[in-house]
Parts: structure tokens; C-alpha cells; sequence
């Protein structure tokens, strides 16, 4: 080889050279030879490497790369690249391969043989050239990092031959015909008769017909840039799919470990210190030897079949009567079973009708949606996408239609294969949630496709292959929804570790092939995780028999074990939760079990694996499993079989560590024996005559269930098989330090007898081909021994990355550790790139100990005084060992949870339990909701932060307690668990529905403020005193005032002041104005109703005045509540209630979803105001008469004793042909100063109430603030939508209109929910200039619609109203996503309102954008404004301006204490004076509400 390559020899010379002269390490020359063998290799060299489970250390080869063998495409596939000389050129690409995804993903993903580095030379990443890091990292390791990654091309080579072309398969199209079942299997929405239009950001093409066409399922025709497989990477803005980097805590460190970024250097004075550089290094590839067989046939090598489509087909010709799966009900009962000869046939029928008849290329993209009991029919599937070259992407919730859309939208699949009873229960599903198809999919419904019959026997078309197989899709514990891609190649070698260690774990230590395989017995889900690895993939590899049950049958008692002993079951695939359920129901009731089948007793001896899926290790449990469980249901091999699997759900379910027999392990290249094992220990003569004469008896534990462990064979010296288990001290773990208590039997012994210990398990050694490192996810660096970090592991039997997110791609699957070297300050890169598991653990004698994922470890800070210096450390604490306590120790909990939120620089620990005592459930069908127990609560959560800081030292911060199974949840294996992520993004927007809350802020906060007065705060006379003296050159803080005395009608030029009531001014509308349009409201679709002019307006007024007058019987001083929908009756009805002197209460209508909230509201409204009558609309009327409302408002009525009012109905008065001057109805002064003209009524998140009095002098005011302001003209129409019932809203439906002489045009919030758009239509088409939104509502605008269709430049004043600060994130986006309709960036003004002024100050027409501040939060706490700039104080606190006074309105900054004003530069309460605010409070009695007025 080398000598036919004179520069390759050269090459190699001058690298032995280095190394005799100590220029480079032996590590070092071992990676630099094989990237020069790798670079200088032919294709024919690289065929020559061996098929095997070969296993090659990370300093040979630095990646994954699978050695089963090279690819090479078949010869007979058309279009395929032509081979080339050099190993880099040889490699396959696919269409779902994107240009820019190379180095080890090419290794993983398009599997292309030997890799060192990169066989281009490439590095993952580029080092610019002046970075001084990287050269000294070129020094250290020996070669350079500073090239930049190769992009690759794709290819678009077609599976779909022209017929006649001679290739085999092509000319059977009659008989492939004729075995579909049915010619109606496909199913395509276009096609339907009310499939609409396509919608604003659907993917499909404009213009395209309702078939499918190639170009129509071509990615290329749907957008501008190529095929990829990173997708959609061009878009800068993707909310809808991937998320962001959560999960990694960057804020608090000076670096990220998410953005690859170096370690700080070392300070020299660090360097003598050995600790710190004592680092973990790496554990090595056991590198195993052990060349897997056919399970069935031991002469045939499993290597010789490149992916699992070829192996199929084997099964299908060698075994075709052997039974592949068997699927059971809840029951256990048989539904459905299929042979290897079926199941080959089925999914090549199902591959051929892909290619012919779908148009689809090789590499696109196929949705699979399926239930999990149609476990062969999903198998049919996923292998017919295998055979047909097409990508498979499981959609395991069909119920989720968001996630499904995002799916289908992200990876471009045009076509679904599914079955027809799923097909119609999503078309039910969307007809009753009034949903539209997924645009662009073509279904087809696969059961009925038939069976594959050849014309001529043993024809089968061509196997070609791309490089992806399949993308699993799964949830991130932060919630997000990201794809996994898994490739052939990678498959393989996943199925030839696990066959091996299957393999390795016979009874009696032989490896022999059994004739008929083994039998799996499984109720994981088959469609995603390890459930499909173990279900369909390895079933397949290994020839395997399945038997599929459904979850719930393990809960039937004895049903499981009477399953596992009628299919002599040899592997058990489970998981904690159903274990636990059978185990334990066995405990409580052995003979159920033990009778369940007369005449059958349970028989576990052929049991020879129970493999748990799990996160962390149980080690209680795991002995009552072995000993009194399997033992008593004779199995010798109780402890043998328990074995914990640790997965990556987030990362394609692959196992990287179970227990086998594989051996290998003193190639690990760490301690094997720790000190405090004793099986470490020389054992004694004694000990060893007594294993010479110890017999081995077979035994199944003294009684039903269980007793002691009868040995059963010779035990070794030091049996590395075994699952060892650890006692760690608790106190050691919270500063993340592994102190070893006791190991293995000791371990167990000593548990209970000593307190403060934690029993943590082992899952095994790392698979035999992997390389694990134990690092810290915060800075990267490789953690030192017996310190707890993140599992970093890098494999071939991984996957290469997300799916069209390769920034997350690049952070997770590619990490990159650092560690530091004696001697040297500078961080260097450890050789190979990493998968960054999430998962926290550490290493004993080579074994993987989980203590759980990252999201489930809380930090606390603790600071102390030592020798006079003040001193501060973090304390961590795992959430499933606080979980343990509440549960223990805590009554009345259901479940709980735990998060950590991140404030001024502290982590705040933070509790959830639920708990049936905050459940307000009736409790009996119908009956009233139940009253809480709030001094239990209370009771509950200071028990539980009792617990916690007994049993943990953990200072709680906050505890909150809501109903059983409201908390966010998270599925796995289809069983639903707490998301503390979830938790916390709600807890975070606090929208967690929690009934009680509790605060430990003195025992939690340590940072608190401490100024000039701790004791009386920052407004104490101390401390006020010492603001104002450092401050008294500055200036008091108070405004201008704009006095508006005379307020002029724009057409007439009449004083609009001289009018005392809104209804005053009505009438002189009415006189002057009587024939013009007044209301008139616009539906959903823009379309206007009748038009109501003044004359007509007056008229409907009177009509209802009188209606009130004579049917009701109300008179002036009454309390009426107007509970309208938005529509023109309730301006009729409020103006009604003036004309009467009836004091009008509005509210919102009561909402069926919120009965719990709204009732109680209504009712207190109802008893406190002594309400005479309640005014409805047909809409309401209606709605007050429903069953659920109507029972829930009168049972709740009978508990509080409140006698509910009669009900009108106003939307239909007696007609009057008279105004309401011409019946007398008018404002008598008398009561304009007794009594309010309406009350405004708020209520707070914690449903307390506040009224407002609103008089007619205060309307006159408001209205004249609010025109003089806006600088509003009777040429500009009103327009009303949201919140009518109070604020602004209520001035822009009912008074703006009648005060300026504009028509009003209504817009409901309900048409604005179901369509946005048409209120922007309105907003264009009338040419609004003033309106009034909420940013709640905007939000859900840009979330809903495009912005284009209508042009925004006439609006000149878009106010949204708030109380409190303004959000500063809003005024960004509304700018950006209305910019292209011509918003003026000026017109988007915020307001701040108040209860009892609704516009107190405005940004409408300053015309400029809102001014930014960053103030220093410590100055903040000592009540001073202090700017600063936001680089150099991160944590500072972003404040936007709300504008200036408005006119007739001062305000004045007073401290709240002393009542003087305050001075530039520290902060007080906001004063106003203003006409437009309300007089007073209306129906309190508390001293404060009547003090602030």
C-alpha cells in the first residue's frame, strides 16, 4: 500500500521522525497516521477493513465510525456516482443530505467508511488564523484545527426507472396491480369537496391541482434553495420547531458550554495545586472482538448485510413460517400475529406502491401515523419506507395537531401512510375542532394494500438505500418538539451491539444459536425510543420473536406473569412503572398470580434478560424483583436478569449502557477496584475452601414470595457481571462530590442504619463500543474523579443530529470537552467530539451511576463567615431524592415536582405539590364547587418546607399547591409525568393554576437589600432623608399642566363644555345631526349591518328607557348589571340607564369555561350592590339559560343565600316612534351629585374587586381628555372592539362616537378571534385614526396572520393600554410585522391606565420611539435611578417610557410616606390630577381607598 504511494511513504517517514525526536506524543503520532492513511487510502484499501463488531479506540479513529464495513453502492442502480480514486470521492450522497452537513455526520448519517479527523482534512470547527488559542492547540495536539468543513453535494438520483428499461422489478405492473385490495387505499384532502384555499404560510405550491404530480412532492418546487437536510435553515425565526438552548445554565458562568467556547486560562498560581488538573479522562472502547452470528443459522455472519431491508428478506426466504409478532390486548387475548413471510411481503407491497405509484424521490420523506396497538401494521410500514429508499417519520400523537403540522411542515413530507380507522378518526377529529387538512399530504391507508407476488419466484426489485433511515421525533424537558435522524448505517451497528450483549447473557456462558430466536415480550411503545429498537429493529436483526401487549394489561395481577410463562418469553422489555405494578400486586396477593391459569403455574425459567428502561436505578425495587418475584416463579438467574437500560429518549432512545457479558473491561483505562469494595479484597483461604465445597442448588426462595438468595453457581473471585450498587454520602452530593459509603452487599446492609445516605445503582459498563466522559455542563472541562457531572458519550451506534436545526446539532451532538495540561495555563480540546446526554452521574470501577437529568438538579447558594472572610459555595440537591421526602413525610400529596428560577444572581428553589385538598371539584355531579381549606394548605406547604429543610438543609422558596393533574406533564412510554421544564416556563408567564401559595423569602433570599434603614425599608424617614439630601440639587419631579377650559365642536364650533352629561350631548347630536350614520357593526368577514342614524339611535333609547320603566319598574337610584355581547344593544342599554338615573353596572358575559371564577363574581356583584335587574341581550339570554350555567349560578346562589334578580331581555323593546326628549326622559340635575352614573368593576388575579364611581362629570372629563389628547375630529369614524365594559374600551364603544360626532362601528372580539385580519380590514377600509388594543390581542394577530391584503397608513394612533410597566419586547415586534402594510412606526403608542383614569399618560403623537432605559437593580433596591449601560451590567433592568401627560392632567413622583416630592434621580408613587379620573371608590369601605382620593 504504502510503497506504491511514494508521498504516502514520505509522509509516514517524516511522522516517525517527530516522534523519536518527542515532538509529538504517541497519542498524538496514532491520530496523525490515521488522518495521512485515511487522506492517502484507495477504496479498495478501505474494503479490506473487517466486518465485524470491531471496536477501534477514539486515539485511532477520533469518531463514531462503524466498522461493519464500507459503503458502496450497488452496481446495477442508475444514476449513481461513479467510484473515484480517493475514499473522500467515493461516498453516496442522498437529496436528504444538505450541503453544508459534513464531517462526522457524513460518517454517521452517509456511513462512508474510515474516518479519522475528517477524511477532507476538514475540522468541525474553524479557528481564525490570528486566534493564538488555536495555535497553541495545533502545538499540543499535533495537527491543525484550523480548516474549515467541506461542504458536500447531493444528488438527486431517482429509485422511480422509466417502465421497460430492463431493471428487474419494472415489468410486473399488472401483477402488482391486482393484489391491491382495494383502489381506494389513497386518500388526498385536496381532492375533497371542502378542502378550502390554501392559507397564509402553507407549504403548498400556489396554483398546484389536487393530485399529487412530481414536482408537487419535489422539496425544490416548494421553496428557493436546495433539498437538505437541515431544512428550512434560511429561516432566522423558527418559534414553531426546535426551541431554544434551555437546558444549560449559561448566565451565571462567563462562558458558554452550548457555544463551544474555551475555559478561562488558569491563574499560575493555581498550577501547583495537583487536584485541579487530575482530571477524568475519557473512558476507552472496551474494543471487543466478537463477530456476531444469525441467531438461527450460527454459519452465517450477520455483517454481510449492509442495512435491515436485506436482512428481512432474509428472514422472509429462510424462516418464513416462524411467527414475527404476536399482539395481545389488555386482556392478554390474541388480535393479531403475522409470520416473517407475511411481514416481507406486506412491506414490499407497500414499498413497490411507494414507488410507483407516489412520485416520490430517494431520501424524501414519509409520515408514518399510527396507533401503538397496530404494532404490524407500523412494522409494515417502516419497512415498506426501508425498501422504497424513502425516509420514515413516526407521528405518535395524533391527537396533537400542532405537533403534527410542525412535523409535517418541517420535514416536507407530502405523504402519510396510516390506516383507515385512524384516517377516520382524525377526520372526525377535525370536523368537531373545525380544523383544516394538513396541506400538501397525501394519505393512504396501508391495510389496504395487500401482499408483493413476483411474476417469477425469489424476484426482488433492487435494494437501493439512502443514507437516512428514519426521524423520531420527541420532546425536549423544556417541551420543545425536535427530530432525531437515524441512519442505516448507524441501525446496524446499534443492533450489532445489542445482538451481542443479547448473545452474551446465555445461562450457562455459551453463545449458540438457537433454532427459532428469541422471544421478546414487550409493552414499550413500538413506535419511538427503545421500544422500536428493541420491537421492530432488533426483532428484525435478530429474527426475533415480539409478543406486544398493551400497558394496561400488566395490571391485571397474575396476567403478566401468566403471559411471560405461555410464550416462554427469553427477554423482558419494561419499565419501572408497570414492573412495579405486577411486582407489587404479586406481594400484596402471590396466589392470584400463582391461580391465574388452572392447571399453569408460572414458570419464569426461560427467562435469560428483564431490560428496564430507566433514567436512574432503583436498587429497592431491583431487589424485590429478583428475590420475590422472579425467584419465587422459579428463576434461578434472579439477580442476573435485572437489567436497567440507560436511554437517551431526547436523542433516538439508543441504549449506551446496559449490563453484559461481553468482557473488555480492563481496556476502559480506569480503576476497576475501588477501596471500599470488598469483593476488591483478597479473600481469605477459608472463604476459598468454602467455594470449593459449595454445591449449587437450584432454589426459588423459602417461600411465595421469596427469601434469601440461594447461590446457584460459583461465584468468581471478583464478578465484573454483576450490577454493583453504592452508598453515598448525602452531604458529600449537594457539593457535588461522590464520597463512597459502602458498595454491593454492604451497600444493601448498611441502608437502612445510616441516615444521610443515598443507595444509587449502576446501569453497567458503557456499550463496548462507546467512549463516555464525565464532565461539568457548565464549563465544559473534564470533571475530576469522585466529582458528579454530565455523561458526554460518543458511539457509531448514535445518532449524527437534529433534524433541520443544526445550531442545536452543533452544541449537543458535537460537544467538545476541554481539560488542562501540567505545567500549562491553556485549556486543549479532548479528542472526540461528544453527545451531550443531559444526564448527571459519575464513574465507579468503570460502572455509569445516574443520579438523574440536569433539569432535575436544584442549586442553592449558601455564604458563611471562616477566619473573617465571608465565603460562598453552591449546595445541589436532586429533585427525585426531595420527591422521596415530600411523598414520605407529607400527607395528603398526590405528586409533586421542583424547579429552580434564576433572580438577581441567586437559584430560588421552588415546590409543587398537588394535592386533592386544593381540588374545588363538587363533590357530588351537579352540586356547588367546594370550598378550600386554606389553613390546611398552609398547613401542607409549611410542613413541606419543614421536610425539606430537616431531611436536606433545603431553604424553599417558594411553595405552590395545585389540584391533582393540573400541573404540565410529559409522556413516556404513553405514561403521563410532571415536566418540571414545563413548570417552570408557566410558572415563569404564571399561568400555573395553582390555589395557594406560600413564600420562605427570609429563609431563602440571601441577597435581600440592604440599605441605610434594613428595618424600615427604602421609604423610612432614614432613609428617605439620606436620598434627599444626597439629591437636593436636583430638581422635585412634577409636570406642566396643559388646561383645556373650552372644548370646541369641529363642525359647529359650539363649546362642548357647556353640555353636563354625555346624554345631553346625545340630544344635541340627535337635533343637529339626525339623518347621519351614528353605529353600525361589522361581522367576522367585514361585511357592515344596518346602519343606525342619530334619529334612529335616540328612538331605540327611548324604547328601552321605556321599557325598563314599565316592565321592570326601575327608577332612579336602582343597580342594574348589563351583562351584553359586543353589539349596539349595549350603547342602547347604557344610554337607557342614564335617561333613567339607573345606575349601570357592565360586565363581561359569564364564561362556561370559568364558571368557578365568573359565578362567584357575579353573585358577590349581586348581593353587594343590591341589584335590582339584570339586562341581557338575545346572545346572553341564551347563554344565562344553558343547563351547566343556569344549575352552576343557582346552586351556588342557594349555598351564599342570594336571591338572583329577573333577567331582560332588550334586544327587542316595544317600538316607539318618539325620541327620548319628546317622552321626558332626561338627566335630572338632582342626580348628578348623589349618585354615580355607572360603576366600572375590576377584579385582580386573586379575584378580589374594585368598583369605580364614574360620574357624568367624570365622562365629560375623560371624553374631553381623550379628544383633545388624540386630537380627534368627527371626519375620522370610531371604532369599538375589546373590552368594552370598562377603560378605554368603554370610551371608544359608547361615548368617543356621541362626543365628537363620528360614527362608531363595532367589532367583536369573538369574530376577531376566529378571524384578526378583518379588524385590520376595518381599521384600512374607514380609515380609523385613533383605536384602542391590547397587547394581548396584537400577540395573538402576529401569531395567527400575515400582515398584508390592507395598508395601515391612515392610522396615526394605535394606543395599547397598560398597568404597569410597558413590555418592551412590543413595540419591536408590532413595528416589524405590520411594517410591510405601511405602519408608521410613530403610531404605535403605549398608555398608562389606571383603575380609576384610563389614560393617566400617552405617547400619541410624540412622534418619536419609545426611549429606553437600563437601570442598576442594587440602586433600585436603595429607591435611586441610576442608568447604566446594558454590555457591562447584564442583570440590569430594561424600562421603556410611557409617555407624557395628557392634556388638563399633571402628575407628580411623591414618596409615598412623606408625601413630598421627589427628586430627579430616585423613584416615588405616581400622583395625578386630571379631570378625567374618577371622583372616588364606589362601595368600599376600607380607609386607604378613601385616603388616596
Amino acid at each position: 500500500m504504502a510503497e506504491e504511494n511514494p508521498e504516502l511513504l514520505s509522509a509516514l517517514r517524516r511522522l516517525d521522525q517527530e516522534l523519536e525526536d518527542g515532538e509529538i506524543t504517541q497519542k498524538g503520532y496514532d491520530k496523525r497516521r490515521t488522518l495521512i492513511l485515511s487522506h492517502y487510502l484507495t477504496s479498495n484499501d478501505g474494503n479490506l477493513v473487517d466486518r465485524g463488531l470491531r471496536i477501534t479506540s477514539p486515539t485511532v479513529a477520533g469518531h463514531r465510525v462503524s466498522q461493519l464495513g464500507l459503503y458502496s453502492p450497488p452496481s446495477s442502480s442508475q444514476g449513481s456516482r461513479p467510484a473515484s480514486s480517493t475514499l473522500s470521492d467515493e461516498r453516496p450522497h442522498s437529496d436528504a443530505l444538505p450541503a453544508n452537513f459534513t464531517g462526522r455526520e457524513q460518517e454517521r448519517v452517509a456511513g462512508n467508511g474510515m474516518a479519522g479527523r475528517d477524511s477532507t482534512g476538514s475540522a468541525p470547527h474553524s479557528v481564525q488564523s490570528g486566534n493564538q488559542l488555536a495555535q497553541i492547540q495545533e502545538q499540543e495536539l499535533g495537527f491543525s484545527v484550523r480548516s474549515e468543513r467541506q461542504p458536500s453535494t447531493a444528488s438527486f438520483d431517482s429509485l422511480f426507472l422509466p417502465k421497460g428499461s430492463g431493471q428487474p422489478g419494472n415489468n410486473h405492473d399488472d401483477s402488482r396491480s391486482g393484489t391491491l385490495r382495494s383502489h381506494n387505499y389513497a386518500f388526498n384532502p385536496a381532492d375533497q369537496p371542502d378542502y378550502g384555499e390554501p392559507q397564509a404560510g402553507s407549504y403548498g405550491p400556489p396554483g398546484s391541482s389536487g393530485g399529487p404530480t412530481r414536482q408537487s412532492t419535489m422539496l425544490d418546487s416548494q421553496q428557493a434553495f436546495f433539498s437538505d437536510f437541515a431544512g428550512q435553515q434560511s429561516e432566522d425565526h423558527r418559534d414553531n420547531y426546535g426551541g431554544g438552548f434551555h437546558r444549560y445554565s449559561s448566565q451565571t458562568e462567563p462562558f458558554s458550554p452550548t457555544a463551544n467556547m474555551a475555559p478561562p486560562f488558569m491563574n499560575t498560581a493555581e498550577l501547583q495545586h495537583g487536584k485541579i488538573l487530575d482530571h477524568l479522562l475519557p473512558l476507552e472502547p472496551r474494543d471487543v472482538a466478537c463477530e456476531v452470528h444469525d441467531p438461527h443459522n450460527p454459519n452465517i455472519s450477520m455483517s454481510q448485510f449492509d442495512n435491515l431491508p436485506s436482512v428481512l428478506r432474509h428472514r422472509a426466504r429462510t424462516h418464513p413460517k416462524q411467527p414475527a409478532y404476536w399482539v395481545l390486548d389488555q386482556r392478554g387475548k390474541e388480535i393479531a400475529s403475522i409470520t416473517w413471510e407475511k411481514l416481507g411481503s406486506r412491506a414490499e407491497k407497500v414499498a413497490q406502491v411507494i414507488r410507483d405509484k407516489s412520485s416520490l424521490y430517494r431520501g424524501d420523506r414519509v409520515a408514518l401515523v399510527y396507533r401503538d396497538t397496530e404494532v404490524i401494521e407500523f412494522a409494515v410500514a417502516i419497512l415498506g419506507c426501508f425498501i422504497a429508499g424513502v425516509v420514515a417519520v413516526p407521528i405518535n400523537n395524533l391527537e396533537d395537531y400542532p405537533s403534527l403540522n410542525v412535523i409535517l411542515t418541517s420535514t416536507q413530507a407530502h405523504l402519510a401512510l396510516t390506516t383507515e380507522n385512524n384516517l377516520k378518526n382524525f377526520q372526525r377529529d377535525i370536523t368537531t375542532q373545525k380544523l383544516t387538512w394538513p396541506r400538501g399530504v397525501e394519505w393512504w391507508k396501508t391495510n389496504e394494500f395487500g401482499s408483493y407476488h413476483p411474476k417469477k419466484k425469489d424476484e426482488s426489485p433492487a435494494l437501493v438505500v439512502p443514507d437516512l433511515a428514519y426521524i423520531e421525533f420527541s420532546r425536549a424537558p423544556t417541551g420543545d418538539l425536535r427530530g432525531v435522524v437515524m441512519s442505516h448505517r448507524t441501525i446496524m451497528h446499534q443492533m450489532t451491539c445489542l445482538s451481542a450483549i443479547v448473545a452474551s447473557a446465555s445461562p450457562d456462558g455459551t453463545r449458540l444459536a438457537k433454532p427459532h430466536g428469541e422471544t421478546l415480550i414487550s409493552y414499550l411503545d413500538p413506535r419511538q425510543s427503545i421500544g422500536m429498537i428493541l420491537g421492530i429493529l432488533l426483532t428484525i436483526y435478530g429474527g426475533h420473536t415480539t409478543v406486544w401487549l398493551e400497558a394496561r394489561a400488566v395490571e391485571t395481577p397474575g396476567l403478566y406473569a401468566s403471559l411471560i410463562t405461555k410464550y416462554r418469553a427469553t427477554l423482558m422489555s419494561a419499565d419501572y412503572p408497570g414492573l412495579k405494578r405486577a411486582v407489587y400486586n404479586y406481594q400484596q396477593d402471590p396466589m392470584s398470580t400463582r391461580n391465574f391459569k388452572k392447571g399453569s403455574e408460572p414458570n419464569f425459567s426461560s427467562l435469560k434478560l428483564c431490560l428496564i428502561d430507566a433514567l436512574t436505578v432503583d436498587p429497592e425495587f431491583h431487589e424485590i424483583l429478583a428475590d420475590r418475584w422472579l425467584r419465587p416463579l422459579r428463576n434461578p438467574r434472579a439477580r442476573e436478569l435485572v437489567a436497567p437500560m440507560l436511554c437517551l429518549p431526547e436523542h433516538g432512545g439508543m441504549v449506551i449502557s446496559v449490563r453484559d457479558w461481553l468482557g473488555g473491561e480492563e481496556r476502559l483505562g480506569c480503576p476497576l477496584t475501588h477501596e471500599m469494595d470488598p469483593a476488591g479484597q483478597a479473600d481469605s483461604d477459608e472463604t476459598k475452601k468454602e467455594e470449593k465445597t459449595e454445591t449449587s442448588k437450584p432454589g426459588f426462595g423459602s417461600s411465595l414470595i421469596g427469601g434469601t438468595a440461594v447461590p446457584t453457581q460459583k461465584q468468581s473471585k471478583s464478578n465484573r457481571a454483576d450490577l454493583n450498587e453504592v452508598l453515598l454520602d448525602k452531604e458529600a452530593l449537594k457539593n457535588n462530590e461522590v464520597v463512597v459509603l459502602a458498595m454491593g452487599e454492604e451497600a444493601r446492609k448498611q441502608a437502612e442504619s445510616m441516615p444521610n445516605t443515598v443507595r444509587v445503582g449502576s446501569f453497567g459498563y458503557p456499550l463496548p463500543d462507546a467512549t463516555l466522559a464525565i464532565v461539568d455542563p457548565e464549563t465544559g472541562l473534564l470533571c475530576t474523579p469522585n466529582i458528579i457531572g454530565e455523561i458526554w458519550v460518543d458511539s457509531p451506534s448514535l445518532s449524527g443530529g437534529f433534524w433541520a436545526l443544526p445550531k442545536h446539532t452543533e452544541a449537543i451532538f458535537h460537544a467538545r470537552p476541554y481539560r488542562f495540561q501540567d505545567g500549562s495555563p491553556t485549556p486543549i480540546i479532548v479528542e472526540p467530539e461528544f453527545l451531550r446526554t443531559g444526564l448527571l452521574g459519575c464513574i465507579i470501577e468503570g460502572k455509569i451511576f445516574v443520579l438523574g437529568l440536569y433539569e432535575d438538579r436544584l442549586r442553592q447558594k449558601v455564604e458563611w463567615v471562616e477566619h473573617g472572610r465571608e465565603a460562598t459555595e453552591h449546595r445541589y440537591f436532586f429533585v427525585q431524592h426531595l420527591i422521596i421526602s415530600i411523598m414520605k413525610n407529607v400527607p395528603k400529596i398526590h405528586d409533586c415536582s421542583a424547579f429552580d428560577v434564576f433572580v438577581n444572581d441567586e437559584h430560588l428553589p421552588v415546590i409543587l405539590l398537588e394535592s386533592y385538598s386544593a381540588s374545588t371539584a363538587p363533590t357530588t355531579s351537579g352540586g356547588p364547587p367546594r370550598q378550600l381549606d386554606i389553613a390546611l394548605l398552609d398547613s401542607l406547604a409549611e410542613r413541606c418546607a419543614e421536610v425539606l429543610y430537616q431531611e436536606h438543609h433545603l431553604r424553599v422558596f417558594c411553595i405552590m399547591i395545585t389540584a391533582p393533574n393540573t400541573l404540565p406533564r410529559v409522556t413516556k412510554n404513553g405514561r403521563q409525568e410532571i415536566g418540571n421544564m414545563l413548570c417552570r416556563k408557566e410558572f415563569d408567564s404564571g399561568s400555573l393554576p395553582c390555589v395557594h401559595v406560600k413564600f420562605g423569602v427570609e429563609r431563602s433570599v440571601l441577597n435581600l437589600p440592604i440599605g441605610v434603614d434594613p428595618v424600615g425599608g427604602i421609604w423610612s424617614p432614614t432613609s428617605s432623608s439620606a436620598r434627599q439630601g444626597a439629591l437636593a440639587m436636583q430638581d422635585k419631579q412634577y409636570s406642566g399642566v396643559d388646561y383645556r377650559d373650552v372644548v370646541m365642536d369641529d363642525r359647529t364650533s359650539t363649546p362642548l363644555n357647556h353640555f353636563t352629561t354625555i346624554f345631553d350631548l346625545l340630544q344635541w347630536r340627535v337635533t343637529r345631526q339626525a339623518e347621519e350614520l351614528s353605529y353600525c357593526s361589522i361581522d367576522g368577514r367585514g361585511k357592515e349591518g344596518k346602519g343606525i342614524t342619530w334619529k334612529k339611535f335616540d328612538t331605540k333609547v327611548a324604547g328601552v328607557a321605556m321599557y325598563l320603566r314599565n316592565k321592570a319598574k326601575l327608577k332612579a337610584g336602582d343597580h342594574v348589571i348589563l351583562m351584553y355581547t359586543h353589539s349596539e344593544d349595549f350603547v342602547y342599554a347604557v344610554y337607557a340607564c342614564f335617561c333613567l338615573g339607573v345606575i349601570a353596572l357592565p360586565m363581561a358575559p359569564i364564561d362556561q369555561n370559568r364558571l368557578s371564577e365568573d359565578a362567584p363574581a357575579f353573585l358577590h356583584l349581586v348581593a353587594d350592590f343590591r341589584v335590582r335587574a339584570i339586562l341581557v341581550n338575545s346572545d346572553v339570554n341564551d347563554l344565562l339559560k344553558q343547563k351547566p350555567i343556569a344549575q352552576h349560578i343557582k346552586q351556588s346562589a342557594n349555598v351564599l343565600r342570594i336571591n338572583i334578580p329577573s333577567t331582560y331581555n332588550t334586544a327587542r323593546p316595544p317600538k316607539q316612534s318618539h325620541g327620548c326628549r319628546h317622552l321626558g326622559l332626561t338627566v335630572q340635575k338632582e342626580w348628578l351629585a348623589r349618585q354615580p352614573a355607572l360603576v366600572w368593576t375590576y377584579w385582580t388575579p386573586d379575584q378580589r374587586r374594585m368598583s369605580v364611581h364614574i360620574g357624568h362629570d367624570t365622562i365629560m372629563g375623560m371624553c374631553k381628555v381623550q379628544k383633545e389628547t388624540c386630537q380627534m375630529t368627527s371626519s375620522r369614524p370610531v371604532l369599538g372592539s375589546v373590552r368594552s365594559t370598562i377603560g378605554l374600551g368603554f370610551l371608544h364603544t359608547c361615548l368617543m362616537g356621541v362626543y365628537v360626532g363620528a360614527p362608531t362601528y363595532l367589532f367583536s372580539p369573538v369574530d376577531y378571534a376566529t378571524n384578526p385580519i378583518s379588524l385590520f380590514l376595518a381599521l384600512a377600509r374607514y380609515k380609523i385614526k385613533d383605536t384602542y388594543a391590547t397587547s394581548q390581542m396584537l400577540d395573538y394577530a402576529m401569531g395567527s396572520m400575515a400582515a398584508k391584503g390592507f395598508q395601515l397608513h391612515e392610522l396615526k394612533n394605535l394606543m395599547i393600554a397598560s398597568d404597569g410597566r410597558p413590555r418592551a419586547d412590543i413595540y419591536q415586534k408590532i413595528r416589524l410585522h405590520f411594517a410591510s402594510v405601511a405602519l408608521d412606526r410613530t403610531a404605535i403608542n403605549t398608555i398608562y391606565s389606571h383603575v380609576l383614569n384610563p389614560m393617566i399618560v400617552s405617547r400619541s403623537y410624540m412622534c418619536i420611539e419609545p426611549i429606553e432605559l437600563w437601570l442598576d437593580t442594587k440602586y433600585l433596591r436603595q429607591g435611586l435611578i441610576y442608568p447604566v449601560d446594558p454590555d457591562s451590567e447584564p442583570n440590569s433592568l430594561l424600562v421603556q417610557d410611557s409617555g407624557m401627560v395628557p392634556v388638563s392632567t399633571q402628575i407628580a413622583i411623591v414618596n409615598p410616606e412623606t408625601c413630598c416630592l421627589a427628586h430627579v434621580g430616585e423613584y416615588g408613587e405616581i400622583w395625578v390630577q386630571s379631570e378625567a379620573c374618577a371622583k372616588s371608590f364606589y362601595g368600599t369601605k376600607q380607609e386607604f381607598d378613601l385616603e388616596r382620593l
